[in-house]
């Protein structure tokens, strides 16, 4: 199912196909928790940037792995690429436009021990 969203600003937009019940995680790892990120995951070849290449800023911690992408207007991380699905975006369910019709089955992840939650996935 066609889905879109961004960031508060308006200045990152995207489109994605989405499964109609997707499978999605709530993460309780530092930045997860204090941002309140759901994860939605999106092939890369489901997801389409619209605008705001240029609007995005990159930030990296820990591993390095994951690149948080944040507009760099308003500070809405809409999507990022995670460490955990290399071949998906990660996007922020709370950025999808409403109405989109998505029934999310979520699951709680342990991001705060990671490397063993990772594991049972």
């Amino acid at each position: 199912m066609d889905v879109a969203g961004g960031c508060h600003c308006g200045a990152v937009r995207f489109t994605a196909q989405a499964d109609a019940q997707p499978e999605m995680l709530d993460c309780n790892c530092s930045i997860c928790a204090r941002t309140g990120f759901l994860h939605l995951f999106i092939p890369h070849e489901q997801f389409n940037l619209q605008k705001g290449e240029d609007d995005l800023t990159s930030y990296r911690f820990g591993s390095g792995q994951a690149d948080h992408l944040f507009c760099r207007h308003c500070g809405i991380k809409s999507f990022y690429q995670p460490r955990s699905h290399p071949d998906s975006w990660s996007v922020n369910y709370n950025c999808l436009d409403a109405g989109h019709g998505l029934q999310p089955n979520i699951t709680k992840f342990d991001g705060q021990n990671w490397e063993a939650s990772k594991a049972k996935l």
